[in-house]
């Protein structure tokens, strides 16, 4: 490079349809049409059932207009790493980083990547076979449902490195798809179902909201098991804040963000409880807690059309997860360009390709760590333990909110009462469901095992710290 020649910078092209599809295509993936039987056998209350979905989904709303302040103040590349390095400082800011790349990421990456390619074998079952064609180092078994996905991460970080103009359209025709495949889910279960109307004997829908008196969840207390019973939710309704990662290259970001923001979610929290009315109007309570493999939607369809049905939502759930993929690889590599412009990462990172304005490294270097994990199969269980680490960072993030907002010096101020409001709501909400996550005996194990990973990241950045004032005082 040339003394006068300037490096390449992230370039803002996008509107806010496509900042909002980043939104909702990237919450929406497979978690939908798979949670709900984990909440119901936990719940055991229609009622209650359908009024864990309404709690979480209030909180991610709250969760999106807080950050839509925080994005319109700091529309940067890296989003909530961004939030947590201007209200806290680099070290909480790194320790965010760190538990993305290594767990929250690329674990996403390789989930979303092997749910594609299990519904791909519902369609062909010919293509995906489980039995091992061969085995890798580490004694790890290769399979053709590991090949399609990795496949899958490749292709799509290939279409990515073409600039984010490409991912976004991309990501504006999946995610139109999958709404209205959501949609097409939810009018078929509310006009063909019985049960709302009284018209099944099948089914009793208890509409209580409390847990049945000598039911087994009881013993662990109301909230409790509350608590437990929104993870899953909470898990399918994550994503929410991967546009703020882009906000580098959104046009007019900060109005754009914020509006974005609030309606992708918006949107995906109303279709995600239609949805569950659906399953509920066609399928018992009992059906739904039992499902194989927790398949509600694919039970709920078969129930309706037989094996055209789970075909079917196979397609949907398909063209779900091959959107939510799109969305997420996009947008998670401007957390690590963020980063190495901070110094934080390897200089790498932060380079922009010339031509395409993307940060290829970055993109390629989150697609390698997702193969990895999706070929080692360890992707589950580490998304176990940083769903409590995940909930703590929002909080840390909406505290870190009020905190600049409140500050005597601040270059920005919340307006009224409300602007206020809304992150403290979400603050307590969240602190209780976080709480007794970490008290449950279901959700401790994995909530302080994930708390500890995130730790592991402290002596890396005072390691990092050391070495670059070393660097910088040998210059």
């Amino acid at each position: 490079m040339s003394q006068h020649e300037q490096p390449a910078e992230l370039k803002r092209t996008l509107g806010l349809y496509s900042a909002a599809a980043i939104v909702a295509g990237s919450m929406v993936g497979s978690g939908i049409f798979l949670t709900t039987p984990m909440v119901a056998r936990q719940i055991e209350t229609t009622g209650l059932m359908l009024g864990i979905w309404v709690l979480t989904g209030i909180l991610t709303i709250l969760g999106a207009t807080s950050y839509g302040k925080l994005a319109a103040h700091m529309p940067e590349a890296g989003g909530q790493y961004v939030f947590l390095r201007e209200a806290w400082g680099k070290i909480p800011a790194f320790l965010y980083g760190w538990v993305f790349f290594w767990v929250i990421q690329t674990g996403f990456l390789a989930a979303v990547s092997v749910a594609f390619s299990r519904y791909v074998g519902v369609l062909v079952p010919s293509l995906i076979n489980m039995d091992a064609l061969f085995i890798m180092p580490f004694n790890l078994p290769m399979t053709t449902e590991k090949i399609l996905a990795v496949v899958c991460l490749i292709a799509l970080t290939v279409f990515n490195s073409f600039g984010v103009h490409y991912g976004a359209l991309l990501q504006n025709f999946f995610t139109s798809l999958k709404v209205l495949g959501l949609l097409l889910l939810i009018i078929l279960g509310l006009a063909l179902g019985q049960n709302l109307m009284g018209g099944s004997e099948a089914s009793v829908l208890d509409w209580s909201m409390t847990l049945p008196e000598g039911g087994e969840a009881i013993k662990a207390g109301f909230f409790a098991t509350v608590a437990v019973a929104a993870v899953g939710p909470l898990f399918s309704s994550d994503a929410w804040n991967y546009v703020t990662f882009i906000g580098g290259e959104v046009k007019d970001a900060p109005k754009v963000l914020p509006k974005a923001l609030v309606l992708g979610a918006t949107l995906v929290v109303i279709l995600y409880l239609l949805v569950n009315v659906a399953y509920v109007n066609v399928l018992s309570l009992e059906q739904i807690q039992t499902v194989p493999d927790d398949k509600v939607a694919a039970m709920m369809m078969e129930a309706l059309f037989g094996h055209t049905g789970a075909l079917v939502i196979a397609v949907i759930i398909l063209v779900s997860t091959f959107g939510c993929l799109n969305g997420l690889l996009l947008a998670g590599a401007r957390v690590f360009y963020s980063m190495a412009k901070d110094g934080l990462l390897f200089r790498k990172f932060g380079e922009v390709h010339p031509e395409t304005k993307s940060p290829n490294f970055s993109l390629w270097a989150q697609c390698v760590w997702a193969i990895g994990l999706t070929l080692s199969g360890t992707y589950g269980t580490l998304l176990s333990y940083i769903v409590f680490t995940s909930l703590v960072f929002y909080i840390v993030t909406m505290a870190g909110l009020l905190k600049m907002a409140l500050h005597p010096s601040a270059d920005f101020h919340m307006k009224n009462p409300l602007d206020y409001a809304v992150p403290i709501f979400y603050i307590i909400g969240a602190l209780i469901l976080s709480a007794f996550m970490l008290l449950s005996p279901e959700t401790m194990e994995t909530s302080l095992i994930g708390v500890g990973f995130t730790l592991t990241g402290l002596p890396v950045y005072l390691l990092w710290q050391r070495m670059a004032q070393r660097k910088k005082a040998a210059l």
